[in-house]
């Protein structure tokens, strides 16, 4: 997985991204203010930074002159169209407006390791492997065939292990935006993913809630 600098002043805020990072498996860092993630550049390298706009020291604008050849993706409070123009004109890959959901983090960050070629190409979880980029999913080294929404389930649930996800957020995430069904569809193609893949154990219910991929770590 990626090493990933998160620079945030609110430490809340820091945590909460690292935690959920590091549920996926990323190798985080974080800094609070301009100044300390200039230093952790200069000492070591990163696939990818999560830059907040407003730092004490120095902001975020003036950090991402410093950066070379790593991508970065802003999360901030500065949501007007000037803002997200000068940060993308000053080379950032991806402009995150607060406040933001945890699954679109990850799909931002996952889409830009993609494009930069540092995305986990394979998952693998006891007798299953699912081949990221091909979109195939194996059981016991044989092809099992999935309808586009239950692969969509499945790659949502691993991009994601270990972070519980709503049957709402599955729904939008597998049918779109524009879907208008009932959530139990989920609970459906949930109960057929456990079973083709042996997964009862491993997709826990999340009580009113969703479900979780479970993985150690």
């Amino acid at each position: 997985m990626a090493k990933i600098l998160i620079v945030e002043d609110e430490k809340p805020i820091n945590n909460l991204i690292r935690k959920n990072l590091e549920a996926v498996g990323h190798d985080c860092v974080c800094a609070y203010d301009g100044e300390a993630a200039l230093e952790e550049l200069e000492g070591q390298s990163f696939d990818l930074v999560l830059l907040d706009i407003m730092l004490p020291k120095t902001d975020g604008f003036q950090v991402i002159k410093e950066i070379k050849d790593t991508p970065v993706i802003y999360l901030t409070a500065r949501a007007s169209v000037d803002d997200r123009v000068k940060g993308l004109r000053l080379g950032a890959d991806d402009y995150i407006v607060k406040p933001f959901h945890v699954v679109e983090l990850q799909a931002r960050v996952e889409s830009v390791l993609r494009r930069t070629q540092k995305a986990e190409q394979a998952f693998t979880l006891g007798a299953v492997t699912v081949d990221l980029s091909g979109r195939l999913v194996y059981l016991d080294s044989e092809l099992v065939e999935f309808t586009p929404q239950e692969y969509a389930l499945i790659e949502a649930l691993i991009l994601n292990r270990n972070i519980a996800l709503s049957r709402d957020k599955l729904l939008e995430i597998a049918w779109g935006f524009e879907y208008g069904g009932d959530t139990r569809t989920v609970d459906a193609h949930i109960s057929r993913i456990r079973k083709k893949l042996k997964w009862e154990d491993a997709i826990k219910t999340v009580y009113k809630l969703g479900y979780r991929l479970q993985v150690k770590k």
